[in-house]
């Protein structure tokens, strides 16, 4: 970067700024924050027109059409999602994502379950995100995490996420918890606890640096699902069954405590 900018970037007027940064990479606008107080200050505006034409012009259209990403309020809060969206190229092979980047459709194949993770896995820190399914659930339809290790589709219909110890996950038709091939149990704790119905939203949240995995479903906290999680790099994942069922997946960012 220019010596002469960086020697006057404290006095850059907001204006001048987002000419500027307008022209610049998310790489670029990174390392932008990082030359002064201002310049942070600036980039820490998630709505302003910086981010805005960021967001525009990297997510697809088709998400901006219904209230998906209604749950990440800013422009750089909905860019920051979109990275973090199911992956097309790590998934099953009876599964695409559809072109607003965060809708996996399962194709109606016979005898299979099919899973996807995301693009993005998490080692440190607290993250969130929320799953929503739209379809029937059928007779297996699990929410969790996985690490790349884990299979992503297999024969027959079978509880694949929480199958063996690489996957950790709940299934939302039996409420039970499912790791290594085995069940931990009903969740959440409650008595005759109601079962998942379809548009409910689901907020996964995983801590790392306490190696949990809980959920919440309509914004209520349903308690700890997995504790002594090991120090590996995990994935949202989730696994289907049913024919032509979607589940939509936005990253929230660090879970909001209270």
């Amino acid at each position: 970067m220019d010596e002469d900018l960086i020697e006057y970037a404290p006095n850059i007027p907001d204006n001048v700024l987002e000419l500027i940064f307008s022209y610049l990479k998310l790489q670029d606008l990174r390392n932008c924050a990082l030359v002064c107080k201002n310049w942070y200050r600036f980039l820490c505006d998630e709505n302003n027109e910086v981010w805005r034409a960021q967001c525009l012009q990297k997510v697809p259209t088709e998400a901006f059409k219904n209230d998906l990403l209604s749950v990440v309020p800013s422009y750089k809060a909905k860019l920051r999602a979109f990275f973090h969206a199911w992956n097309p190229f790590d998934c099953s092979r009876h599964v695409y994502i559809k072109p607003n980047g965060f809708t996996l459709h399962r194709n109606p194949v016979a005898q299979s379950t099919d899973g996807s993770r995301g693009k993005i896995g998490f080692k440190h820190g607290r993250h969130a995100w929320e799953v929503r399914w739209e379809g029937p659930l059928g007779t297996v339809a699990v929410v969790g995490i996985a690490t790349k290790d884990a299979a992503i589709q297999c024969h027959g219909y079978y509880a694949l996420l929480g199958a063996d110890d690489q996957s950790w996950g709940w299934n939302l038709v039996d409420n039970l918890l499912l790791h290594n091939g085995d069940a931990h149990g009903i969740y959440p704790l409650l008595n005759n606890a109601p079962k998942y119905k379809v548009g409910e939203r689901i907020r996964v949240i995983l801590d790392c640096d306490d190696n949990t995995l809980s959920f919440e479903k309509n914004y209520e906290f349903l308690g700890v699902a997995f504790t002594d999680l090991p120090d590996k790099m995990y994935y949202p994942t989730v696994a289907a069954v049913y024919g032509n069922t979607e589940i939509s997946m936005v990253y929230l960012g660090p879970p909001l405590d209270g």
